[in-house]
Formats: structure tokens, C-alpha cells, sequence
């Protein structure tokens, strides 16, 4: 089993536990909303751009609250069957390209919206995953939107270069803590050291410590 197919089974064992009234670690969400926005990004394409183009978010809205309407069970289902099939995102080598680190990420933003959470132990072949996601494109993009050089360090000493520049900051943790804030939770058990104006421009940029 992948780490996307994993995850999404996870997570959706979760939802259903919670209910769709419970907070998340994504800003502004609860539950029912995560759930909207994982349904909309595998079904329904058109309703994509809201997220990111403000003359869309009407129509964004409109079909989010098609799927919160819906019977909580009925659209926990409907995400745990996977995407469509004719979505290249349910099969294979593109399901876990494509969802990997979102179904991981999204289950732990759920996962440290509750009380008392703790961080999770994953084998070698996990944490090995996690340390080839942290040299995707998506990471560097979204740690060098804030223009200074950041160097993820591993427990075992190890480094990977996740932006190029100055100043530099180091970012300390396990792998896949540092995938969680390299998406801009501050959950992330992370430490981050370094250049103080480095520090200040991540925090800048939405990648901070703390709350």
C-alpha cells in the first residue's frame, strides 16, 4: 500500500470519527470544509480555480456546499473510494505522485487540530519517501517564495538544500515534519535557526513555528 492510499484510508477513518464540526490546522477550516476542498480537487475540476482567483470563489463556494450538504457518511464514502476513473489521479504511479504528501499532510492537519495530538513514528521506506518529497518542485517553490536560503537538517545528520541564497536559515526535524512546515503549518515540530532577517523573511512568507 502507498503512503496516498494509506493516508486517504487514514484519514478518512478519521472524518468519520470526528464529524464535520471538529477544527483542523488548516486556517479557517473545520472538518466539513477539508473534506469539501479534498472532494473538489479529485471531482470536480471547474471549481478548482476559486482557490486561487477571487471572480471564481463564488462558484467555488456553491460546490463546496454541495458536498457539505450531502449526508457526512455519504462524503466521507465518496472520498475514501478514491478519485474518479477519469481522473489520472486514482491510479498507480500518479495516485502516489499526486497524493502522497496532500493525503499525508491534510491528515495530519486534522490530526493536530485535535487535543493532545502527538507525532507519529514511520518506518524506513516512509521516511525515505518523505525525504525524496522534500526535493520536489513543490517544497523548493514554496520555501524560496520567500527569497533565502534554507537547509533542511535530519535527525542522522544528514542535509538537503530546499532553497538557494542568503541569507540562510537551517530547519531542524524529522523529514516529514519538515514537508508539514514547508506547506506553511505552524504544527510543524521543526526548529529553525540561523539568519534572524532569514527567519523573519519565512515567517514573512507563511512558514513559521509555533501556534
Amino acid at each position: 500500500m502507498t503512503l496516498a492510499q494509506s493516508e486517504r484510508a487514514l484519514l478518512a477513518d478519521l472524518f468519520d470519527e470526528l464529524g464535520p464540526d471538529q477544527p483542523t490546522r488548516c486556517e479557517g477550516w473545520q472538518t466539513g470544509d477539508l473534506l469539501a476542498h479534498l472532494l473538489i480537487r479529485e471531482r470536480r475540476p471547474d471549481a478548482l480555480p476559486g482557490a486561487y482567483l477571487s471572480f471564481a470563489e463564488a462558484w467555488t463556494d456553491k460546490v463546496a456546499g454541495g458536498y457539505k450538504a450531502m449526508p457526512w457518511h455519504q462524503a466521507v464514502q465518496l472520498y475514501r473510494s478514491g478519485a474518479p476513473v477519469w481522473n489520472p489521479t486514482r491510479y498507480g504511479p500518479i495516485d502516489a505522485a499526486a497524493n502522497g504528501a496532500e493525503m499525508f499532510i491534510h491528515h495530519e492537519d486534522v490530526r493536530r487540530g485535535q487535543p493532545e495530538w502527538q507525532p507519529r513514528e514511520f518506518d524506513a521506506e516512509t521516511t525515505a519517501g518523505f525525504e525524496k518529497m522534500l526535493e520536489s518542485v513543490y517544497v523548493r517553490r514554496s520555501v524560496g517564495k520567500a527569497g533565502v536560503g534554507v537547509t533542511a537538517a535530519l535527525p542522522d545528520g544528514r542535509q538537503i538544500v530546499l532553497s538557494k541564497g542568503e541569507p540562510t536559515v537551517v530547519v531542524s526535524g524529522d523529514p516529514g515534519e519538515v514537508l508539514i512546515w514547508s506547506s506553511g503549518r505552524p504544527a510543524a515540530r521543526v526548529e529553525l535557526t540561523g539568519s534572524q532577517q532569514g527567519i523573519e523573511a519565512l515567517e514573512g512568507a507563511g512558514l513559521r513555528v509555533g501556534a
